[in-house]
C-alpha cells in the first residue's frame, strides 16, 4: 500500500509530498491528518527554514503562465 502522503527534511527544507497520483493528490480524510499533522511539526523545528507543499504524479507540475 503507498503512504499516502510523505515528508522529507533537507538542510532547513522540508518537504510535503502527497502522494496518491492516482487520484491526483486528492485529499482524503487520512490524507489530510498527516498533512495537518506535518506542518505544526515542520514548524516547531527551529532548523526548519522553509515548507514545500508538492504533490507525486506530476499533478502539481502546471506552469502558471
Amino acid at each position: 500500500m503507498m503512504t499516502p502522503s510523505l515528508v522529507a527534511q533537507d538542510r532547513g527544507v522540508v518537504t510535503v509530498t502527497l502522494n496518491r497520483p492516482q487520484t491526483r493528490n486528492a485529499l482524503t480524510p487520512d490524507t489530510r491528518c498527516r498533512y495537518v499533522e506535518a506542518l505544526p511539526a515542520a514548524d516547531a523545528d527551529p532548523s526548519t527554514r522553509v515548507i514545500v507543499v508538492t504533490g507525486a504524479g506530476g499533478a502539481f507540475d502546471q506552469a502558471l503562465t
